[in-house]
């Protein structure tokens, strides 16, 4: 079992830049690709970004790219999305997300339904 746990989210103006952390609970978080997703009001959750269980090679939706970086520590079972040039788009519950053996781009591709673990999200609203 993994339970995740995401902080970080708040108020930020648009331009600025906030760091979300998830905080996973398990002896087995380094066996787990890791990712975020977010949820606009009134939309489908999507995907963000993703990183494989060696922090190597991360993978971004074309929409957040050049704009996050997705990186983890095992050691600490965190992983983190530190998002710069934020717009008012951005605004969302952003949701971190566990998938085990599985590829950075795959767990882009999935369903919601196949991730193994989600945590509660936290929020980021980016104003105008």
């Amino acid at each position: 079992q993994v339970q995740l746990v995401e902080s970080g989210g708040g108020l930020v103006q648009a331009g600025g830049s906030l760091t979300l952390s998830c905080t996973a609970s398990g002896r087995t978080f380094s066996l787990y690709t890791m990712g975020w997703f977010r949820q606009a009001p009134g939309k489908e959750r999507e995907f963000v970004a993703a990183i494989g269980w060696t922090g190597g090679s991360p993978y971004y939706a074309d929409s957040v790219k050049g704009r996050c970086t997705i990186s983890r520590d095992n050691a600490k079972n965190i992983v983190w999305l530190q998002m710069a040039s934020l717009k008012p788009e951005d605004t969302a519950v952003y949701y971190c997300a566990a998938k085990a053996f599985v590829s950075v781009q795959a767990m882009g591709a999935l369903g919601l339904d196949d991730m193994d673990y989600w945590g509660k999200g936290t929020l980021v609203t980016v104003s105008s």
